[in-house]
């Protein structure tokens, strides 16, 4: 579907008031692109794989809006001139000049491309559909995910340390629980290292069909990996379909704000000798999650680090 594109040259400073003021006049989710570096702060609560270098903050923005072929697009860019001539009296917006063009759904789509490229994690190629595998990595084990609009590619620093721990501790025949699986990747790639079922859950209905295509891109037997989508934390239902004491593994690679009330929940789902791989961890958060899993009687193996993040893993006492 075609849809008309228009960007507005705005200050940066002026963002908050114009986007207020394109909703006032019915027009929503306004793209912004500005070039205001992210603190450190912004970096460590984005928790995304992609996050591209920034150019230099010239205090300039960009807001992109998309109208419908069919709507009376000339009056609503009337309004938006009149809005912004008012804005003028009292605000610098700067240029306040709209720029027109056209665009398609798919194109939002394949933007990520320029981002996402090929990487390994040890022995492990992550591989986006339109990049091909280069003859010196024939012999690593090959994963198909492309990059969506929701979920994490494998890239992330929580998702190799979860990527790793799974290399050490995946058996043959293993069941596996992927608690916010999200993509799916950590689940595919176990089952690729030998595990003979994954069960998935997943707060966003939205992971479900990323976890079907991500299973067809990767050849994964359908019935080695299913999906539950709700809160595995509070919801009867998830729990009893997901069972006690039926997991080999399981592993959560989430904020530490929620894996300390998820630990002793999952503590009933896994085996006696159980293993529990936590990620997601922030380096200032890591005495928390691991007091939270020694509390529900865990025994902590090993913790590993890569930058700034932090990957508990314990196992669940035979008695």
């Amino acid at each position: 579907m075609k849809w008309n594109k228009y960007t507005l040259k705005i200050t940066s400073e002026a963002e908050d008031v114009v986007i207020s003021t394109l909703a006032d006049l019915g027009i929503q989710g306004v793209e912004i692109e500005d070039k205001q570096p992210l603190t450190e702060e912004d970096k460590k609560q984005m928790f995304v794989d992609i996050l591209p270098e920034m150019p230099e903050d010239d205090g300039t923005a960009l807001l992109n809006f998309y109208l419908e072929p069919e709507e009376d697009n000339e009056a609503i860019l009337k309004q938006v001139e009149e809005e912004l001539e008012n804005l003028r009296s009292f605000l610098d917006i700067g240029e306040g000049t709209i720029t027109r063009s056209e665009t398609e759904d798919k194109d939002w789509i394949n933007n990520w491309k320029q981002y996402f490229h090929q990487f390994s994690v040890d022995d492990i190629l992550i591989i986006p559909s339109w990049e091909e595998v280069q003859p010196e990595d024939q012999g690593k084990m090959i994963i198909h995910i492309d990059p969506g609009t929701a979920f994490g590619t494998g890239m992330h620093e929580t998702t190799q340390l979860c990527i790793r721990q799974l290399k050490k501790y995946v058996t043959p025949g293993a069941e596996l629980l992927d608690v916010g699986t999200g993509s799916g990747i950590l689940s595919i790639i176990a089952l690729k290292l030998g595990a003979g079922h994954a069960l998935g859950t997943d707060l966003d209905p939205c992971a479900a069909a990323a976890v079907e295509e991500n299973k067809e891109a990767n050849a994964v037997d359908g019935a080695s990996f299913d999906m539950l989508i709700g809160n595995i934390i509070d919801d009867p239902a998830v729990q009893q379909r997901a069972g006690r004491e039926k997991y080999d593994i399981v592993t959560a690679n989430i904020l530490a704000d929620v894996l300390i009330p998820l630990t002793p929940v999952i503590r009933e789902n896994l085996k006696p000798g159980g293993i529990y791989i936590t990620s997601g961890i922030l380096d200032v958060k890591e005495q928390e999650v691991r007091e939270a899993v020694e509390q529900a009687g865990f025994e902590v193996e090993e913790v590993t680090r890569q930058g700034e993040w932090v990957s508990v893993t314990a196992r669940k006492p035979q008695n």
